[in-house]
């Protein structure tokens, strides 16, 4: 048993339903969070303020958890949110926090918890990336590019850490009922100052928004406990897939997407988003 477990961005969402599945099946999980009152609630768990932009946070919380058992036995990198908006709209101190979220925090906490993985000769690095890791959506260029880096950060360090013991599995959730439309569409507030992406921005917002509420979610997507299920079988499979698609808008989507030439897709692309103009 990979215990313990290691989860960021537990507060809500796919990581706080990973914490909850994952200590009531029996492990040791430490629950994370910028926040450790955000965390409340969470029963059977151990909590511990983490917050993936902070140095001194991150390694405070691995140091930890290394002082008491000796090594992380799996990390969960969940922590992580959307943002949505026209490229040239979004300013770049907004790009940034989102890789510093997204991608940078990812590759710290892994940085950080494999030294005591090598040493003992086992472990597990689940990586939270999604279904738009493989294709993208006008207005939501920034978010899908963490997510791609993501996955090729996550592909090359399978290779490079499976000799120690350790895998790495990604996990690609498609739509899943959370808070995250909620991020994405406050972003675009954020944006709107006027000017040739109003109309465009605003479409984005109203169907991201739409997407997450309307009941073909429950056809193709689904709830945060459908990706924890993923996560637990990805942390206790004997030999775990190298990739966990979650919910039909992924498993379809998808290969999908990947048979259809670029020019075609973007025709598809045309008849649902308004071309800024």
């Amino acid at each position: 048993m990979p215990d313990p477990i290691l989860i960021t961005g537990c507060s809500t969402g796919i990581g706080r339903a990973t914490a909850a599945r994952l200590a009531k099946s029996g492990h040791t999980v430490y629950a994370t969070a910028r926040k450790v009152e955000a965390l409340a609630g969470l029963e059977g768990c151990r909590t511990l303020a983490l917050d993936v932009t902070s140095e001194a946070s991150m390694q405070a919380a691995v140091d930890a958890i290394v002082a008491e058992h000796g090594a992380v036995g799996a990390l969960v990198n969940n922590a992580g949110y959307s943002q949505s908006g026209a490229i040239e709209t979004v300013e770049l101190d907004a790009v940034r926090r989102q890789f510093e979220t997204n991608v940078f925090g990812l590759v710290r906490m892994s940085q950080l918890v494999l030294p005591s993985m090598r040493e003992r000769g086992a472990g597990r690095i689940v990586n939270i990336s999604s279904m738009g890791a493989n294709f993208v959506f006008p207005g939501g260029g920034v978010y899908h590019a963490t997510k791609y880096a993501v996955n090729a950060i996550s592909d090359a360090m399978r290779f490079e850490v499976k000799g120690f013991g350790v895998d790495v599995v990604i996990v690609e959730p498609g739509l899943i009922k959370t808070e995250f439309a909620d991020a994405a569409t406050a972003s675009l507030t954020a944006h709107s100052e006027g000017g040739p992406y109003d109309h465009f921005n605003g479409y984005v917002g109203r169907m991201t928004a739409g997407a997450y509420d309307s009941a073909m979610i429950k056809v193709v997507g689904g709830g945060p406990d459908r990706v924890a299920k993923a996560i637990e079988k990805a942390i206790t499979a004997r030999n775990p897939r190298l990739r966990y698609r979650v919910t039909p808008s992924a498993s379809l989507g998808v290969p999908f997407q990947s048979l259809v030439p670029d020019r075609v897709w973007d025709a598809m692309l045309a008849r649902s988003y308004p071309r800024p103009r």
